[in-house]
């Protein structure tokens, strides 16, 4: 990975909104009327060369192919970075829309998560949840759900290969000198039904490593591996009663220890990881701190680590580097843009944001960043809009911490 040696770098946490055509052409393939095979991976090809191009016009420095190749329907979609995977991986049935997810097995110090939709911030503001006008209305779930019926293997060899082409292409003809691709991890991706595996630990190891070939190729073909687990700080809203801080860590170590099986022998210097506290818009009154989870964090055995710092909720932690020791060879991506609102951070206030984490633990280990994938998230105008400021902030930063 760059260091920012000599400008403070941009980056994302990786879905970007896809084009209107591209989400007719998923939509079209989802039901049976895909057409024209070819056709598609050309208008794919084409999407993911525009997206990246679109990305170094702004200024963003390591562009990633705005997750294209992981499908999304509609422009509102809060699991794609989750649902991609369920094609890629053998030995799953996708269930009727509409459902939960259901609790999974007691774990560690007898913990275990609970339905989807009993995280304790949807009891909180029960009223707001159920409201269609308050704004953070989610009505009934709808996601499709899998259940693990068979052995868990790897098939999405084609859709990666794809994916790793298209950009590769897209960097060479933009002349960029880096490019990411994301990754569900192990523990966000075996959360799901299980009906085949004795247990749910026999079940993600299952899954973490049919997943390490994803996470291998994606390396060996040159490009920085994000991994993604929200889960890892989110799962704690997913606890009822709220479990205690000692124990949870030890509980989402499990997690860890899976991804970390799943990446053995990777170049730690060639992956980032990304945390974060769920991407829905609600009150997150529930959250964890983040001084509660950044050690289990840092436990990721890779030299990246992307997390939320801009949300109204979040953003006050920047305070947590001055008291957790980053260590050398770490970089840290925090947001300073957020998905969570459609007002749109001034340059200045961005810049700001770089400053607190550059002064804490040095300005070439800091990459700004968002906080979570603006696509599906926001607007498509306000998501680039968003991107224009984390990129403009970071030049205000860099003139500052570069005179």
């Amino acid at each position: 990975m760059q260091n920012s040696n000599t400008h403070i770098l941009t980056s994302h946490a990786g879905s970007l909104p896809r084009p209107t055509h591209l989400l007719e052409a998923n939509r079209a393939r989802s039901q049976g009327r895909g057409g024209d095979e070819r056709a598609f991976r050309d208008m794919l090809r084409a999407a993911t060369a525009d997206v990246v191009r679109r990305q170094k016009s702004i200024g963003i420095d390591i562009p990633n192919d705005g997750e294209f190749g992981h499908v999304m329907n509609y422009s509102v979609n809060y699991g794609a970075w989750w649902g991609y995977a369920f094609q890629r991986l053998s030995g799953l049935k996708i269930l009727e829309q509409g459902l939960d997810i259901p609790p999974q097995q007691a774990g560690a110090a007898g913990i275990r998560l609970s339905s989807m939709l009993d995280r304790r911030d949807r009891k909180k503001f029960a009223e707001a949840y159920a409201d269609p006008e308050s704004g953070i209305y989610m009505g009934p779930e709808r996601l499709a759900i899998p259940v693990c019926v068979g052995p868990v293997k790897y098939i999405g060899q084609e859709a990666l290969k794809a994916d790793i082409a298209n950009m590769k292409d897209a960097i060479a003809a933009a002349g960029l000198e880096e490019g990411f691709l994301n990754a569900v991890a192990p523990g966000s991706c075996a959360r799901m039904a299980n009906e085949y595996y004795k247990t749910d630990e026999e079940f993600m190891m299952a899954t973490a490593e049919a997943m390490r070939e994803e996470y291998k190729t994606i390396v060996d073909a040159g490009l920085v591996l994000q991994l993604d687990d929200p889960l890892v700080a989110e799962g704690w809203d997913q606890i009822n009663p709220e479990p205690g801080v000692a124990n949870y860590r030890k509980y989402a170590m499990r997690w860890i220890e899976a991804l970390n099986h799943a990446i053995r022998g990777l170049p730690p210097d060639r992956i980032r990881f990304h945390l974060c506290w769920g991407s829905w818009h609600g009150p997150h009154t529930t959250d964890l701190p983040m001084r509660d989870i950044v050690e289990v964090m840092l436990a990721v055995k890779c030299q990246g680590y992307s997390f939320e710092a801009a949300n109204a909720r979040h953003e006050h932690e920047w305070n947590v580097w001055e008291e957790v020791s980053l260590p050398d060879d770490k970089i840290i991506l925090p947001g300073v843009v957020s998905h969570a609102t459609n007002v749109v951070e001034h340059p200045e206030l961005v810049a700001q944001r770089i400053r607190r984490f550059a002064d804490v633990v040095g300005r070439t280990r800091v990459i700004a960043a968002t906080d979570c994938g603006l696509g599906g998230r926001v607007h498509a105008q306000i998501a680039w809009a968003k991107l224009e400021s984390l990129a403009q902030g970071a030049a205000i930063a860099s003139k500052q911490l570069w005179r």
